[in-house]
C-alpha cells in the first residue's frame, strides 16, 4: 500500500565502478509513490582479508525508509563481524582455499538476525514512532562461489549462456511454508497479506509482527531470517540482477534477462542500461519505486557492431512512422500521444528489443512527437483522460485546428484578436445606441449552466494534468 504522486518523479540516481574481475551499475527512480523508500549496497573488496569478494544489495522499504537506509550502510558489517563468518581466514586475495560454504551461510543468517535485533533497540523503533521495514536481496562474491541472499520479495538472477540460472524466491505469506509459520504465531493470512496488511512475510524492522511471547525471532509473524542459495561460479556466468519488486511487477525473469542482454550488446555504460530498465518499467506501468544492480561478470555480452545497427535502423524506423501518424491525422487535428502509442502497438513492428518491446522506445517516440507537436502541454495534449465530448476536449480540439492553421504565427495572430476585440469593446461602451436599456440581471438560483461556468466554485472540476493513478 502507498499513496501515489499526481505525476512520477524520474529523476534517478545512478553509480557505477569495478574490481575484482566484474564491473557493476546501478539506477533508483522514486516514481509513483510519495515517498522514496528503496536503498541498496554496492561493495567490491570487503574487510577482514577479503580483498577479492564483493557485495551487492537492494533494500525495498515499506512504511518509511528508516529500517532500508540503515540496512544498505550496516548490513554487510554485520554479516562479516557474526561470529562464524570467515575473515582473515578467507582467501583475502592471496590464492588460500576459500572457507567452507556452510560456515559463510551461517554467517551470512547471522548478520541478518544481528542488525534486526540490534535495530529493535533504536527510540523510535522501539516506541512505535517509526514502523518501518525493508526486504533484503544480496549478491556475495567469492573468487570460486555466488552466495545469493534473500529476504522478502525483492529478487535477484544469475544469467549463463544467455538464460536464467538461478532467481530467488519472493517471501509471501501464501506460501504454504510461510503461511504455516505465520499461523503457528497465532496470525492468519488475509488477502494475501499477513493478518490482512503486510504483503511480505520476510523482512528486517517490521517490529509489529515480531512481539509474540514464546517465540523465537525466526517464528514470528514476519521473520528476518534469510534463505541462502549457494552455486559455483562458472566461465559461462554473464551478469547478476537484483531489484526491487518495482522491477518485478512488470517484468519476468526472463524477460528482464533478455532485455538485459539486449542492451549490452548496444551499449558498455552500465549506468544507462540500468536506466533503461527503470525507464522502461514506469511505461510498462510500474507504480512503485524501482531499483536495480547490475553486476556484470568477465563472460557478459560486449558491445556488437551488428546489434548497433539493428537499433539505429529500429529507430529510424519509429521516427518515420511516428511522422507518418502525425501527417495523416486528418480533419481530427494532431493526434496525442496515447493515441500514436496504441497505432504503434497495433503494428507488426520487426527487432523490437527482447522483454522491453514498444515501452522500452517510448522515449524514442517521445522525441519526434514533441518535435512535430511541441506545444502539447501547454494545450492540453497530455490529458488522454480527459471526458470525451467535454468543453475542455472542444477547446483543446479548436487550439489544435487553429494552431495548424497559423503555425509558429498563431501566438500573433491571438494577440491581434484580443487587441480588435478589446478595442471594439470601448467602442461599444463609449456610445451606446438610443434607447438601449441594460438587461435584468439574470437569476442567482441554481441551475446546470450556471454550475457549468462557475469558476469559483468550491470543488473546482478535474484537470487533465492530474490525473489519478491507479491503486494497487
Amino acid at each position: 500500500m502507498g499513496a501515489f504522486l499526481d505525476k512520477p518523479k524520474t529523476e534517478k540516481h545512478t553509480a557505477h565502478g569495478g574490481g575484482n574481475g566484474l564491473r557493476f551499475g546501478l539506477s533508483s527512480m522514486q516514481g509513483w509513490r510519495v515517498e522514496m523508500e528503496d536503498a541498496h549496497t554496492a561493495a567490491v573488496g570487503l574487510p577482514g582479508g577479503l580483498d577479492d569478494w564483493s557485495f551487492f544489495a537492494v533494500y525495498d522499504g515499506h512504511a518509511g525508509s528508516r529500517v532500508a537506509n540503515y540496512c544498505s550502510q550496516h548490513l554487510l558489517e554485520h554479516i562479516t563481524g557474526s561470529e562464524g563468518f570467515p575473515g582473515d581466514g578467507g582467501s583475502g586475495g592471496g590464492g588460500g582455499p576459500e572457507p567452507p560454504v556452510e560456515a559463510v551461510k551461517s554467517g551470512i543468517r547471522a548478520g541478518f538476525l544481528k542488525i534486526d535485533d540490534h535495530m529493535r533497540g533504536f527510540s523510535d523503533l522501539r516506541n512505535g514512532l517509526d514502523r518501518s521495514g525493508s526486504t533484503a536481496v544480496a549478491v556475495l562474491l567469492s573468487p570460486e562461489h555466488l552466495y545469493f541472499i534473500n529476504c522478502g520479495d525483492s529478487r535477484a538472477l544469475l544469467c549463463r549462456r544467455g538464460q536464467v540460472r538461478l532467481s530467488t524466491q519472493d517471501h509471501k505469506p501464501c506460501d504454504p511454508r510461510e503461511k504455516e509459520r505465520i499461523q503457528n504465531a497465532g496470525g492468519s493470512v488475509m488477502i494475501q497479506r499477513v493478518n490482512g496488511s503486510l504483503a511480505v512475510s520476510r523482512a528486517l524492522g517490521d517490529y509489529d509482527y515480531k512481539c509474540v511471547d514464546g517465540k523465537g525471532p525466526t517464528e514470528q509473524l514476519v521473520s528476518p531470517e534469510p534463505e541462502v542459495f549457494e552455486i559455483p561460479r562458472a566461465p559461462e556466468d554473464e551478469f547478476v540482477v537484483l531489484a526491487c519488486d518495482g522491477i518485478w511487477d512488470v517484468m519476468s525473469n526472463e524477460e528482464l534477462c533478455e532485455f538485459v542482454r539486449y542492451r549490452l550488446e548496444v551499449c558498455d555504460d552500465l549506468e544507462k542500461v540500468c536506466n533503461s530498465v527503470v525507464d522502461t518499467c514506469l511505461h510498462k506501468g510500474s507504480r512503485d519505486n524501482m531499483s536495480v544492480v547490475l553486476v556484470c561478470l568477465p563472460n557478459a555480452p560486449k558491445v556488437s557492431e551488428e546489434a548497433k545497427k539493428k537499433e539505429a535502423e529500429l529507430d529510424k524506423y519509429l521516427e518515420s512512422r511516428v511522422e507518418e501518424i502525425m501527417e495523416t491525422s486528418g480533419e481530427e487535428g494532431l493526434p496525442d500521444l496515447g493515441h500514436v502509442m496504441r497505432t504503434l502497438a497495433s503494428d507488426n513492428i520487426p527487432n523490437l528489443p527482447p522483454g522491453g518491446g514498444l515501452a522500452s522506445k517510448r522515449s524514442i517516440i517521445e522525441v519526434v512527437y514533441s518535435r512535430i507537436n511541441p506545444h502539447r502541454e501547454e494545450d492540453g495534449q497530455e490529458s488522454e483522460e480527459a471526458e470525451e465530448g467535454s468543453t475542455g476536449t472542444h477547446l483543446r480540439e479548436a487550439l489544435r485546428q487553429f494552431r495548424i492553421s497559423h503555425r509558429g504565427q498563431y501566438h500573433h495572430v491571438l494577440e491581434e484578436a484580443l487587441s480588435s476585440i478589446c478595442q471594439l469593446g470601448d467602442a461599444a461602451e463609449e456610445s451606446p445606441a438610443p434607447g438601449d436599456e441594460a438587461p435584468p440581471p439574470e437569476s442567482a438560483a441554481p441551475g446546470p449552466q450556471n454550475a457549468e461556468v462557475q469558476l469559483g466554485s468550491s470543488s473546482p472540476p478535474p484537470t487533465p494534468e492530474n490525473p489519478n493513478p491507479p491503486t494497487v
